[in-house]
């Protein structure tokens, strides 16, 4: 295959043979996202492989990535971690759409998820530059003064 080659109308015409095919969705879904289609077709990509696989955590992570709105975006990533509590991944990105939320709209109770998330992945750490990183996270967010 030509690495120059587009594969978008091949994902597409994936979707359109296999219409409840999550995985093919998904990779449709990604496409559009790293190539700048918007999070609108991103998000009704993700919706529709949530719905023909709610087990398929790449429909979930393209969901909640494709929220515009900073304070939606967290409580999909809530919504992400709480359904997959062993997703580090989905983690992380609370912990930092948290503090991020925080830091734009000065928010304590977003700047306490961020710490209770990023405490959460501390505990299951096991590299030390991921500790390191995790524990200089969380000391910066608990000196923040708004």
């Amino acid at each position: 295959m030509d690495e120059a080659k587009d594969p978008q109308p091949e994902l597409e015409r994936a979707v359109q043979e296999n219409p409840d095919d999550a995985r093919a969705i998904v990779a449709l879904a990604n496409h559009y996202w790293l190539t700048g289609h918007g999070p609108e077709a991103v998000g009704d990509l993700a919706s529709r492989a949530i719905a023909a696989d709610p087990q398929n955590r790449a429909g979930w992570h393209l969901w909640a990535l494709s929220e515009s709105d900073p304070r939606q975006r967290v409580a999909r990533w809530q919504q992400v971690s709480a359904r997959f509590p062993s997703d580090d991944l989905a983690k992380a990105n609370l912990a930092d759409n948290a503090a991020s939320l925080a830091g734009a709209e000065h928010d304590y109770e977003a700047v306490d998820l961020a710490i209770f998330t990023y405490r959460e992945l501390r505990a299951n750490a096991t590299a030390a530059d991921q500790k390191a990183a995790l524990d200089k996270a969380i000391s910066t967010l608990e000196k923040w003064k708004f």
